[in-house]
């Protein structure tokens, strides 16, 4: 799958304005950014990019932020070439050492997730991903049923096998993604995962007693009643991939109408990875 590259030049923005143009984003679809020295850069799946609707949904701002923006096609050739380049491996609270294939092992940390970075989403370098393994770590998986939304490249799921679960469920929308998990589960000898591609509808009839879901703030508001709905009573859940202002206020008010209640969170550069329970 190709990808849209959507490169952004902000002269004179503050953060926060910076910040509600990638909320925008993100709402149509928009699943990775990354900060440069004059802005941003969004990316969006080919299959998903509309120019129109960009437009549409930016003008809100024109009145807010000073910003001006060029598309460029990113093929996928590319975009496996440029993880490569890029891809350092990152260490989580001195337990977690995640890297790629091309990288030496470092046997004095506990946990080691291999991933091989292609197109799929999720190396743990983004704050998101990183705060959810850190927020793992604190929480008991072994012998647990557990269900990762949105798994990327699997790193979460293969996070949960680690620390024992018993049967894990990783789901995402995207086929490269979906392609990307099972490789990664082999890589780290976690058979006990079973990837599925889709999106809430490929839950599979069952409970769980985990539920990990690091996407954007709009479609966990959009599946939330999903996860609720197969979650077991006393179950937790982690949320991530939305800002701690607004974010996380609209995240825990609807949670509560799904009987989720919050318990903490953490916050790095403004984005949130949050811990809820079901009573």
């Amino acid at each position: 799958m190709d990808y849209y590259e959507i490169d952004f030049t902000l002269p004179a923005a503050e953060d926060y304005q910076r910040d509600l143009l990638i909320d925008a984003l993100a709402g149509l679809g928009c699943d990775t950014f990354e900060e440069t020295e004059t802005g941003f850069r969004a990316y969006i799946p080919s299959v998903g990019f509309n120019q129109q609707a960009i437009d549409d949904q930016l003008s809100a701002y024109k009145n807010m932020v000073d910003y001006t923006y060029q598309v460029n096609l990113v093929p996928q050739k590319n975009w496996n070439e440029a993880w490569e380049s890029n891809f350092e491996p990152i260490e989580i609270q001195d337990q977690v050492f995640v890297r790629a294939t091309f990288h030496q092992p470092r046997a004095e940390f506990p946990y080691e997730i291999v991933i091989d970075p292609k197109m799929a989403f999720g190396t743990g370098h983004h704050q998101t991903t990183s705060m959810m393994l850190e927020l793992m770590l604190s929480e008991g998986f072994e012998g647990k049923q557990v269900l990762d939304m949105g798994c990327g490249t699997g790193i979460l799921a293969i996070m949960a096998s680690k620390l024992g679960a018993k049967q894990v469920m990783a789901i995402d929308y995207d086929p490269v993604c979906y392609d990307s998990t099972i490789e990664n589960a082999a890589l780290n000898n976690a058979d006990n995962i079973t990837a599925l591609c889709g999106s809430k509808e490929a839950i599979p009839d069952a409970r769980y007693d985990v539920i990990l879901a690091n996407i954007n703030r709009n479609i966990l508001l959009d599946q939330m009643a999903s996860y609720a709905g197969v979650l077991k009573p006393d179950g937790v859940i982690f949320f991530s991939g939305f800002y701690e202002t607004p974010d996380l206020d609209i995240i825990k008010e609807a949670a509560a109408a799904y009987g989720l209640t919050y318990t903490r969170h953490l916050t790095r550069n403004d984005w949130v990875a949050a811990r809820f329970v079901i009573r």
